[in-house]
């Protein structure tokens, strides 16, 4: 028996045969990813209230150069221009923010709310031709395997500022031991980041996905069904920690301003 080719007329941008509501998620997405870029932007410029005691803002740590005791190198060095725009955070923001915008799953995400291509499955694209990640400019989202590295590192150093925020200085000058709402802040941001991190596509082929028989390697085995596990929720970690960090950085910057207090808890 012949089969004949059937062919589909091409869609208008919105067009669909679905009677769901599709709009709703892209719309949530552009909702929620173009505050958090805005907050984001905002408050690495303001170079100003980062840091509460102990406590360091996810979005200027590492702290490379600046004003606080948390500086690694001291105050802002001299070979940068003065007309140019300064903040710890600018200095390194870049690089845990490209890991998450060239990530997997935000790919597909923000591609639906704010370049509605698609705008949902089944529906209209506002273009004919097919553009793919193969050209650039999207080419350039292979360097998401490459910013892997700068995430984990940076997991670490916020691991170290979670430390760092379980010692308070008290009215004499001496550190104690303690726990406060926002080293429990703290903690649970690089918990979340982690958990993101983990589960990310680009590790899980670094530690297996490369080999062949990977179940013939006990060690890389064990690594390839952890990542696994954490890549099963990658999208629930992704708007989880995604969350977390502003909340983090809003947390430190308003007991900075004394709008918030820090309770201690021990």
């Amino acid at each position: 028996m012949q089969s004949l080719p059937v062919l589909a007329p091409p869609r208008r941008f919105g067009q669909t045969s679905r009677r769901d509501a599709w709009w709703v998620q892209p719309a949530i997405t552009f909702l929620i990813l173009g505050s958090f870029v805005g907050y984001a932007t905002w408050a690495a410029f303001q170079d100003a209230h980062y840091t509460y005691g102990p406590y360091l803002s996810p979005f200027y740590s590492p702290e490379l150069w600046g004003s606080s005791p948390h500086a690694w190198f001291g105050a802002k060095p001299g070979w940068i221009p003065g007309w140019l725009p300064f903040s710890p955070a600018l200095l390194i923001l870049p690089f845990p923010g490209l890991f998450r915008f060239t990530c997997y799953y935000y790919r597909g995400a923000y591609y639906k709310g704010f370049w509605a291509d698609p705008p949902s499955c089944a529906v209209g694209e506002p273009r004919k031709s097919y553009w793919g990640e193969r050209r650039f400019p999207l080419i350039l989202q292979n360097v998401h395997r490459y910013f892997l590295y700068f995430a984990l590192l940076f997991l670490l150093i916020l691991a170290s500022d979670v430390w760092k925020a379980l010692w308070f200085t008290d009215a004499a000058g001496a550190r104690h031991f303690g726990i406060g709402v926002g080293t429990l802040v703290l903690a649970a941001n690089t918990v979340l980041l982690s958990g993101y991190t983990f589960g990310c596509h680009s590790l899980r082929h670094l530690v297996g996905g490369r080999i062949d028989q990977v179940s013939k390697h006990p060690v890389q085995h064990a690594c390839y069904r952890t990542c696994s596990k954490f890549n099963r929720g990658h999208m629930r970690w992704a708007w989880a920690s995604l969350f977390m960090v502003a909340f983090a950085d809003l947390y430190v910057r308003m007991c900075s301003m004394g709008v918030w207090t820090d309770w201690r808890i021990l």
